[in-house]
């Protein structure tokens, strides 16, 4: 018998490169972001599939002969769930050319208005407009308006004298179908995100994140992370909210009944009601598509589309052993940005396993997020509070698949209206809590800059 050798060659991958543990897929392209994880079953990749036919096809006005898929609107901004989150991946804002843009598809707007929030939205919603925006409607109902954009540019330079500009932002809207808004009413503009891996991410125990809060309360320095606790339609409780630009939302479940009513007009039971005010009667006496008195999207349809979402796989890190992402992690580190930035956790049960996978458990997952509320300053502020989010609070966003966005969606619009352009500029507009991490990457040589934006895009 032939002994083993002493030193057998290690074959394992690097830490980090397997973003997702044994969920992860090895691919690059436009369909990164739409694999199922790589250890399904071959009875859960069928129902992946019949989840994302309901996700990405359209949605039609009631009545009509596809009675599985009429009931869109009143007033939507997207005829499928695919139409804000083009394959699976990153919605934009508009671009403005000659003072012109076009209608904003994957950014929608949220509003409120001061004044004592309902506890299960965690806002007031504006009295004729609602909780959202609208720009489009079924024929014989308004469309509640059009959004405004422009910008304006803020300027300033790197240490070593380069100089950069960014652009700020400015919505308002025009064509008010029901009359004017609030002079009060608060606005916050929110891109569609990338959905890989947020299955994953609704696997992480909320004692993590807990101790996330604990573990900045107790370091020194301006990092203090909060949790947003929030109410989830589906559990019928509080929980700790990890999804939403402010972690307004608990679970895939609830955010996928919310954007069904609130994107799509789509009525089900964790979101009964089409979400007219009084004031829009034609919205109000519009035609249903719940046949007989049911909901537009059934129970088991609607979980399958939850399933769906859950199951998109995360994409294996790329370039992990080159030396200038090597570099770029170091710089990462030594700026502050892990602090926020938490790479690695392993995953337990979610909280609705019916429309999950156990194969998402007990993986070791490489998303780089606290899943907290940290204050980004006055800069990236909204001013419009949400549950326990101020108007400066913002949710850290994971960072994997960050450098396939390109890929999928053939831009690079970051942050939670998509002002930034690329990495760097994101990094830019971090203030307040990261404020320090900020000055540090001004602080950078171009090459160092360079090698930060590299690592970056390779988790």
């Amino acid at each position: 018998m032939l002994a083993a050798p002493l030193h057998a060659a290690d074959t394992s991958p690097p830490p980090g490169e397997l973003t997702g543990g044994a969920t992860t897929v090895w691919v690059d392209g436009k369909n990164a972001f739409s694999l199922p994880a790589a250890n399904l079953s071959d009875e859960e990749r069928t129902r992946f599939a019949i989840g994302n036919s309901f996700f990405k096809r359209n949605w039609v006005e009631a009545p009509a002969s596809t009675k599985v898929r009429d009931g869109l609107g009143p007033h939507f901004i997207a005829r499928s769930c695919g139409g804000c989150h083009a394959l699976d991946g990153r919605g934009r804002p508009p671009e403005v050319k000659g003072g012109r843009h076009e209608q904003p598809v994957g950014l929608l707007m949220r509003l409120s208005v001061p004044g004592v929030a309902d506890p299960h939205e965690g806002v007031l919603p504006e009295p004729t407009y609602g909780g959202q925006f609208n720009n489009a409607a079924v024929q014989g109902v308004r469309p509640e308006g059009e959004v405004t954009l422009r910008t304006t540019p803020v300027r300033g330079r790197f240490a070593d004298g380069s100089r950069y500009t960014l652009q700020q932002p400015v919505y308002g809207f025009r064509q008010l179908a029901y009359g004017p808004m609030s002079p009060k009413v608060l606005v916050s503009p929110r891109v569609a995100p990338q959905l890989m891996g947020i299955g994953l991410l609704e696997a992480i125990t909320e004692a993590d994140i807990l101790q996330n809060a604990a573990d900045q309360a107790a370091s020194p320095g301006p990092i203090k992370g909060q949790v947003n606790r929030v109410w989830d339609a589906v559990a019928q409780k509080e929980m700790i909210g990890r999804f939403g630009w402010k972690a307004n939302v608990a679970s895939i479940a609830h955010q996928s009944a919310g954007a069904f009513r609130g994107d799509i007009g789509i009525t089900s039971v964790w979101a009964p009601g089409e979400g007219c005010t009084p004031v829009q009667k034609d919205c109000l006496q519009a035609t249903s598509g719940g046949h007989g008195g049911a909901f537009e999207i059934d129970q088991p349809t609607l979980e399958d589309v939850v399933f769906y979402q859950a199951v998109l796989a995360p994409v294996a890190r790329r370039q992990i052993k080159d030396p200038q992402v090597r570099q770029g992690q170091a710089l990462f580190e030594q700026a502050g940005c892990a602090s926020c930035h938490r790479p690695s956790y392993t995953t337990h049960q979610g909280p609705n396993p019916s429309m999950s996978s156990p194969t998402l458990n007990g993986q070791t997952i490489w998303p780089y997020t606290d899943l907290l509320l940290h204050d980004m300053g006055p800069g990236l502020a909204d001013g419009r509070p949400d549950f326990a989010a101020s108007g400066s609070q913002w949710k850290t966003p994971a960072l994997w698949g960050i450098g396939l966005i390109q890929a999928v969606n053939g831009h690079t619009r970051l942050l939670h209206d998509g002002r930034a352009n690329g990495v760097l500029e994101a990094v830019l507009w971090h203030g307040g809590e990261a404020q320090a991490a900020q000055q540090q990457v001004l602080q950078m040589s171009r090459a160092q800059r360079a090698a930060l934006v590299k690592f970056v895009e390779s988790l």
